[in-house]
């Protein structure tokens, strides 16, 4: 009796501290910490919590308060939580109503190396950036909040990645250019692409683009 008592307690005290968050993505390692519990602890207590409905895991060590899962791009900033990663590239485009259609994966931006992520709520693939090129984003409210490029640098970004992998970004779906959108400023980012390669594929590419937007 006195145990049941004691692992009741144990489950109320880990949704108090998942409340407490303030936000409904968390992770376990974040769940550990102001627990004071051990890993292997939470990893029980956050199963059986999961076994009633009222935690959904997302993905390894990532989890969400609650029945539901989130929508994915809440979960962007705890995929990699020793990495900054910022939306771009056709995600972002589709997010800044220049490409309609609704990408398959969700498109992030790293410094560090790239990959698929497959989780609960989606996939997401990571693209590598030059440190130095790894700017022209900002903060997005809703959805959890997360870091989402600028429409000419997301752009822009398509262009960089393609230049060393010929089959990313090398087509995309109708392009349809707000009237707030800036070439110039694309062209500006275009400039700061310290590879000689890769500036020189961007600026082709963009040049190609803007023509086409012109007709």
């Amino acid at each position: 009796m006195r145990g049941s008592l004691r692992s009741a307690m144990a489950r109320k005290t880990l949704i108090a501290h998942i409340t407490g968050f303030g936000r409904p993505v968390f992770t376990a390692r974040e769940l550990s910490a102001v627990s004071g519990k051990s890993p292997s602890t939470i990893s029980q207590g956050l199963a059986f919590l999961g076994r009633q409905g009222l935690v959904t895991k997302v993905a390894h060590g990532v989890w969400a308060a609650g029945a539901a899962a989130p929508g994915p791009y809440a979960v962007i900033a705890h995929i990699r939580p020793r990495q900054r990663l910022y939306v771009s590239f056709t995600s972002a485009l589709h997010l800044h109503g220049i490409i309609e259609q609704i990408p398959q994966v969700i498109t992030l931006a790293s410094v560090a190396h790239g990959g698929a992520i497959k989780t609960a709520v989606g996939v997401f693939a990571v693209h590598h950036l030059a440190p130095s090129f790894f700017k022209g984003f900002g903060w997005r409210e809703g959805a959890g909040g997360f870091l989402l490029a600028e429409p000419e640098k997301a752009l822009v970004d398509c262009l960089y990645v393609s230049a060393f992998r010929k089959r990313q970004f090398s087509h995309f779906p109708e392009l349809r250019f707000p009237g707030k959108f800036s070439f110039k400023k694309a062209y500006g980012w275009v400039e700061q692409i310290k590879s000689r390669k890769a500036g020189v594929h961007a600026r082709r590419r963009l040049d190609e683009i803007m023509g086409s937007a012109e007709k």
